[in-house]
């Protein structure tokens, strides 16, 4: 057993020390993994948070999408309103000037009625005037007429005859 026993204390003459080094290392991994496992916990407890986070804010911008969404939608329906009401403006407008045309043309009608009416008036008015231009120069030799007769009997008076 000699040689067993030489054998052994060789191998752990050799392997003792390489196995306690090895277990001195294992150690530092370990320490070294833990320390990577607890600051990947860390990053991904972080991550969660950020991840939450940007889950709030996705579901904020979906949220002002929708508000958005919700007044384009009532922009379009008073566009709408706007553009029917412009229609029914432009109709109205339409049927307005019509009417104006219309009374336009019938007080173009009046007028003409009038300015004839008011010329054949002035044409009686004429006439009148010529007649009284007529009488009044009838009037007047009369009175002249009336005054020769006066004279006429005064010189005769006169005369004596």
């Amino acid at each position: 057993m000699e040689i067993g026993e030489a054998v052994r204390k060789a191998l752990k003459e050799m392997v003792l020390p390489e196995l306690n080094q090895i277990h001195d290392e294992y150690r530092e991994i370990k320490a070294t993994l833990r320390v990577t496992n607890k600051r990947l916990d860390d990053v991904n407890l972080h991550l969660a948070n950020q991840s939450r986070r940007i889950d709030e804010t996705n579901k904020r911008i979906d949220e002002t999408n929708k508000r958005i969404d919700e007044t384009n939608k009532r922009i379009d329906e008073t566009n709408q309103k706007v553009d029917a009401i412009h229609m029914d403006l432009i109709h109205r407008i339409d049927e307005t000037n019509k009417r104006i045309d219309e009374t336009n043309q019938k007080v173009d009608a009046i007028h003409m009625d009038l300015i004839h009416r008011i010329d054949e008036t002035n044409g009686r008015i004429d006439e009148v005037v010529l007649s009284i231009g007529r009488l009044h120069e009838v009037i007047v030799r009369r009175e002249e007429h009336e005054d020769l007769k006066e004279k006429l009997r005064k010189v005769t008076q006169q005369m004596g005859l």
